[in-house]
């Protein structure tokens, strides 16, 4: 049971992130339109993950477990086709000019993700209070996991990386591509990649101490899944590992994306 959760979290993590990048692909042939009308035709997936959380916050056996955290990653992948598709992004909408630094760096970065930032603290807000005293609280743990690593990576893409698989961006967030650094290391990186195995560690102690095959076994192996997934991801940033691979083949052909023709914002280096 134990491998079957983890299975079921690498390949929920795996189609779903590969869903949303073929999806906003496909719509990218109809322009803004296209965008926004995916992001519309998505709603009810939205609807679904809302209505599995507030179902699953009573149910504390393997289904709940299971619920949960399919509802939460429901929820967070309609914010993120959202966020990619450039209709919940932020106020400032071109890019960063190349020897931008300080904190106009910092503001001109904040303002092109403001908004998406917000409302995906409004849903942890949201999804913290249904479930707070709920029995059943994988929901809110797996959208917060998520959540973290989300603001993890921004930073780090932001302070500098090495590696940074910026072909996944889609022409209406291409200018995100300016407000990134490479970079050898940066002095956050350490903190983050501690913090998310200080948390990995937590998920399988907690995993370890629950009865076989329980529900709450579940919702840690579930937990712990895809904490290690984000882990992973960020050693993608320092790694040269061919992690592109894994959803390359969803986008498409150079010769047929209008936004692969376009000369490719400079990106700033790291000292």
């Amino acid at each position: 049971m134990i491998w079957a959760a983890v299975a079921y979290a690498v390949f929920l993590w795996w189609f779903a992130t590969g869903a949303i990048l073929f999806i906003v692909s496909r719509a990218e042939r109809e322009g803004r339109d296209g965008y926004v009308n995916a992001v519309v035709m998505a709603v009810p997936v939205l609807m679904l993950g809302c209505i599995g959380v507030a179902v699953s916050l009573s149910e504390t056996g393997v289904h709940g477990a299971y619920l949960g955290f399919t509802s939460a990653l429901l929820i967070w992948g309609w914010f993120e086709m959202a966020f990619l598709a450039g209709v919940i992004t932020g106020p400032n909408l071109h890019p960063t000019p190349l020897n931008t630094a300080g904190w106009e760096r910092f503001i001109r970065a904040w303002g092109a993700i403001a908004y998406s930032e917000m409302a995906l603290i409004m849903a942890a807000i949201l999804i913290g209070v249904l479930s707070a005293g709920a029995e059943n609280q994988i929901a809110l743990w797996t959208y917060l996991v998520l959540f973290c690593a989300r603001i993890f990576a921004k930073l780090n893409l932001y302070f500098g990386v090495p590696n940074i698989n910026d072909e996944f961006l889609p022409g209406p967030v291409r200018h995100l591509t300016t407000h990134f650094r490479r970079a050898p290391m940066n002095a956050f990186f350490p903190v983050s990649v501690t913090a998310l195995t200080f948390a990995l560690a937590c998920w399988i102690e907690r995993a370890h101490t629950m009865p076989a095959g329980s529900g709450a076994e579940t919702a840690f192996v579930l937990l712990a899944a895809l904490t290690a997934l984000a882990l992973l991801e960020h050693w993608f940033m320092v790694l040269r590992l061919p992690d592109a691979a894994l959803w390359r083949w969803l986008l498409p052909s150079p010769k047929d994306d209008k936004y692969a023709k376009r000369s490719e914002p400079a990106q700033a280096e790291g000292p």
